[in-house]
């Protein structure tokens, strides 16, 4: 099969970046080793932010200042970009617009928090702080202080997923799978990939979407593979906070809560650096436990038991950055990988960043997540 791009993954990642490249009239054939919709995918809370893992001010300190900056903005971007864009394409996925509630905890105290606040402001983000008074008034939270944000975006992953792959296959795009990629040739004259099913698929470019598993030979840089478990409980709507924010701390492991269109409240964290699938199930009963017991404790006016319980992996970077564009020494292939917490906003920029990188319009942000950076 012959093709401009091949996109390796039919995950939230490969489905956005198919859609934007099909857009841009390329013919794109996507691969994927299991099936659209699986891997970390359907595992995602989706709870689509732009504010980032490492807070600015920290991050300021490890990478400089105006980078740290550039990269908040661009998150910020991102997610009203999918926001828009899946307003655009009419993708029905149980979206919603929300603010967000960011505590303070054994990262950020609350001197650290009015720090942040600052950063944020002089990046030019509209933010408010406010002390436990207050939170506890409009979130029934004791004895918290916290920034509030505005215009977070949540989703149903899947059917965000399914939303744009179809998109992209009614424009030509073509989707096979099971289709495990096991040889790759790179060339300056396009890429050749062998699957272990017998196929060749001949592209002009290569994108692995392929989350935390990635192919032999792409460099890490520096990641880490994540595990993350979540529950979510039966609908309550007459229980939830005055506009159902997004709830998460300044905190190592921490707690981020969410609540969907129906009034479920899906809380997940306890975040551990696990990469076996076994090892990391294995630990759902007791993290669904100590899950169940932080959502009581947080939000005492909810019934925080469990009517669902899961568990995902995700790759992770050292400063909360993901890692997109050209993979050194593999011509004409291409990588989006690390996306820590904010795993669908970089699906976003990824899509962005690849489509400009592929047709040659380029990204004046590429080179902060680029595996030439030094950070």
């Amino acid at each position: 099969m012959r093709c401009d791009v091949a996109v390796v993954g039919a995950g939230i990642s490969g489905a956005l970046i198919t859609e934007s490249l099909t857009e841009a009239g390329l013919d794109v054939i996507v691969l994927d080793r299991r099936g659209p919709l699986l891997g970390s995918t359907p595992a995602s809370t989706a709870m689509l932010q732009y504010e980032l893992d490492t807070p600015l001010c920290h991050m300021a300190a490890r990478i400089g200042q105006d980078r740290a900056e550039r990269i908040w903005r661009r998150s910020r971007l991102a997610v009203d970009a999918l926001r828009e864009r899946t307003e655009r394409l009419a993708i029905r996925a149980a979206t919603a617009t929300r603010g967000s509630i960011y505590l303070d905890g054994n990262v950020l105290d609350a001197d650290g928090l009015a720090q942040e606040a600052e950063a944020r402001r002089r990046a030019g983000f509209e933010v408010e702080l406010i002390g436990p008074a207050a939170v506890r008034e409009r979130y029934g939270i004791r004895g918290r202080h916290a920034i509030v944000g505005f215009g977070n975006y949540s989703a149903d992953p899947r059917r965000l997923t399914a939303g744009y792959l179809n998109v992209a296959i009614a424009r030509g795009a073509r989707l096979y799978a099971p289709a495990d990629v096991a040889g790759i040739e790179a060339g300056a004259d396009g890429v050749v990939l062998e699957t272990t099913e017998g196929r060749t698929v001949r592209a002009d470019h290569v994108v692995f979407a392929t989350g935390y598993e990635m192919l032999k030979g792409i460099p890490r840089k520096g990641n880490t593979i994540m595990s993350s478990w979540s529950i979510a409980t039966a609908p309550q709507p007459r229980r939830i906070w005055p506009g159902a924010a997004m709830i998460w701390e300044a905190s190592d492991p921490y707690l981020y809560i969410r609540t969907t269109p129906h009034g479920e409240v899906i809380c997940g964290g306890e975040n551990e650096e696990i990469a076996d699938a076994a090892q990391r199930d294995a630990l759902i009963a007791e993290k669904t436990r100590v899950l169940a017991r932080k959502l009581g404790r947080l939000l005492p006016m909810i019934d925080p038991t469990p009517a669902f319980a899961w568990a995902g992996s995700f790759g992770n970077s050292p400063v909360g950055t993901p890692t997109i564009g050209p993979i050194p020494a593999l011509p004409n292939c291409y990588a989006a990988m690390g996306y820590g917490g904010n795993g669908i906003t970089f699906s976003m920029m990824a899509a962005q960043m690849l489509r400009g990188l592929i047709t040659g319009t380029n990204d004046p942000d590429s080179d902060l997540v680029s595996f030439h950076r030094d950070f």
